[in-house]
């Protein structure tokens, strides 16, 4: 008796191009892979950061196409031929949203820190005028258990002028 080992069709990986942080990639990932899978443990980008892995805390937020998206909902696949963008290429020069939370002490212990930062990005590169209505709706899915809710919206705000 032989065994199959084989793997289903539905399970074989696929290749896939992206750019990540300006730079073009071409992976072989499986075919139920998850983006924030596929930066922090093929890519190793591991500023993206895992909090739920089901879509409700905001700490895997990333830019793709200039969009906040919740990189553990999105399967690699489906990032397939756009531009994604990491917490890494925040700190590639200057920034001023990175200024104003040091400024602001808008982290404690930073597990929140990259999925607020690429959400306010995200909102920043759309308006950089936002109102503090438009920051608190662009970071009111990204928790921060220590609390620093306040000192973010007031980062955010010195950024948009609004300080």
């Amino acid at each position: 008796m032989s065994v199959n080992t084989a793997v289903p069709i539905e399970e074989q990986p696929h290749r896939v191009r992206l750019t990540i942080n300006g730079r073009a990639q071409d992976v072989e990932v499986p075919p139920r892979r998850t983006l924030l899978h596929l930066l922090r443990e093929d890519l190793h980008l591991t500023g993206t950061k895992e909090g739920c892995g089901i879509g409700t805390c905001g700490a895997c937020t990333v830019l793709v196409d200039g969009k906040a998206v919740l990189s553990c909902l999105l399967l690699a696949v489906q990032a397939g031929g756009r531009s994604v963008e990491t917490i890494e290429a925040a700190g590639a020069g200057p920034d001023p949203l990175l200024d104003a939370f040091i400024k602001h002490d808008a982290f404690q212990c930073g597990f929140c820190t990259p999925g607020q930062i690429m959400a306010l990005r995200g909102l920043f590169q759309r308006n950089p005028r936002a109102s503090a209505e438009e920051i608190r709706r662009a970071v009111e899915g990204n928790v921060c258990r220590c609390g620093a809710h306040l000192r973010i919206q007031a980062a955010a705000l010195d950024v948009a002028g609004g300080v």
